[in-house]
């Protein structure tokens, strides 16, 4: 598995070489298949306009930051000495020249585990840019001091060794206020060149997640967030028994997963766990995971595990080798679910959960042949497929696939409308 891992990151050169220490260098761009999506170019800046160059640059921009304002960024590397947190509401930080690929926030000596967060504030933005190389958070959703409206956009995010977006939990006697509320992470790339290793984190040992205490979106108490059109890559524990590429958790609400592709990564969607503080009820409510791609999850694709009145629909999974046989599993308590429409090419679903749970049109087939290309994570189809085109029950909650292509009166299972 891991040489497989090895072999798709050369393929797409997903890798960025170490060069030079300050913004103005130059930065190593990662090409990209032109089947991924791709970010629709933000409007220009309106506001107050303030253009970064170095590092220092940086820091003294978000310290002095008007609310409204958009910090700008020249391309470059820029080396971060320590922790950068944002305080000041409606606040945009992006690449100057929209590349993502060209400006580099590299936390590699940094003398702080986090790389860069939000406190205190709302409606900030961060987009076409790439964080990289920080042991524990790379975007750090401090929602204990109440944050809201945050958005990630057409952003890399990579080799970060606990959690590349962390959405910590509010506090209990201000959860209803403070729960991060209206936040989006579109059309980011979320990559690790290799699994997780004890030395990239001191805290995560044999004593504690044996290695495995790394995942890409962890978020608690989440609200009204929508995660699309994102890819993840590579994101793996060292027993390959990882958090969610995707986890979403205690007292979530209203969430929505879609269009997005997981590959290689050890789980793809989490809602919920198995772990659950006595003052959490439900851990996700009314969240909606449609329309995604993943290729190879061991220890779980999608997992419903403590949810109330979720939709899992028209996504499609390959992985007829999964280790532990969970392409999609249900456990606990899972009231009000809805799993219809999906495409399972492995083992068949889970069903472990002490619910009554609504099962339609879900089809579990060996289509190893048929996608476009499973190895790389296409799971599209080549071709009309009997028993998948045409099969599916309409739903209200899927009226489009992964292509934002409409669904016809009878849609196809899976995430690919032919």
């Amino acid at each position: 598995m891991r040489s497989r891992l090895l072999r798709f990151l050369a393929l797409f050169h997903l890798a960025i070489s170490p060069v030079g220490a300050q913004a103005g260098e130059g930065a190593t761009q990662i090409p990209t298949p032109s089947w991924w999506p791709t970010a629709p170019a933000l409007p220009p800046a309106a506001g107050e306009v303030v253009r970064v160059v170095t590092v220092e640059d940086l820091f003294a921009a978000v310290e002095r930051a008007k609310p409204g304002a958009t910090i700008s960024l020249a391309d470059g590397r820029y080396k971060m000495p320590r922790y950068l947190e944002i305080r000041t509401d409606n606040l945009t930080l992006r690449g100057e020249s929209g590349n993502r690929d060209r400006v580099i926030l590299d936390g590699a000596e940094s003398r702080h585990g986090d790389l860069l967060g939000i406190a205190r504030c709302s409606g900030v933005t961060i987009a076409d840019l790439t964080i990289q190389s920080i042991q524990a958070n790379g975007f750090k959703i401090n929602s204990n001091t109440n944050v809201q409206r945050v958005t990630i956009y057409n952003c890399v995010i990579h080799n970060i060794w606990q959690r590349g977006v962390k959405g910590v939990s509010p506090p209990q006697d201000a959860a209803r206020d403070f729960r991060p509320t209206d936040c989006r992470v579109q059309f980011c790339l979320f990559y690790n060149d290799r699994a997780k290793r004890f030395a990239d984190d001191r805290r995560d040992t044999t004593q504690t997640f044996q290695g495995n205490y790394v995942g890409g979106i962890d978020v608690m108490g989440a609200k009204n967030w929508m995660i699309s059109d994102n890819i993840f890559v590579g994101i793996q524990g060292r027993t390959r028994s990882a958090r969610g590429a995707v986890f979403l958790w205690q007292n979530t609400e209203g969430c929505t997963i879609e269009r997005n592709v997981f590959i290689d990564c050890d789980v793809a969607i989490a809602l919920g766990n198995s772990y659950r503080p006595e003052h959490i009820a439900v851990h996700c409510t009314r969240c909606t995971v449609r329309n995604n791609f993943v290729a190879r999850a061991p220890e779980s694709g999608i997992l419903a595990d403590y949810t109330r009145d979720c939709t899992i629909a028209h996504n499609t999974i390959h992985d007829p080798a999964n280790r532990l046989q969970r392409l999609i599993r249900l456990v606990h308590e899972n009231d009000g679910l809805l799993v219809a429409g999906n495409l399972l090419c492995g083992p068949p679903m889970r069903v472990e959960t002490t619910s009554v749970v609504r099962l339609r049109s879900n089809v579990t087939k060996d289509l190893s042949d048929v996608f476009v290309s499973a190895r790389e994570g296409n799971l599209h189809l080549r071709a009309e497929l009997p028993g998948v085109t045409d099969r599916a029950e309409r739903l209200e909650q899927v009226s489009d696939d992964i292509d934002k292509q409409p669904r016809g009166v009878n849609p196809d299972i899976g995430a690919d409308e032919r």
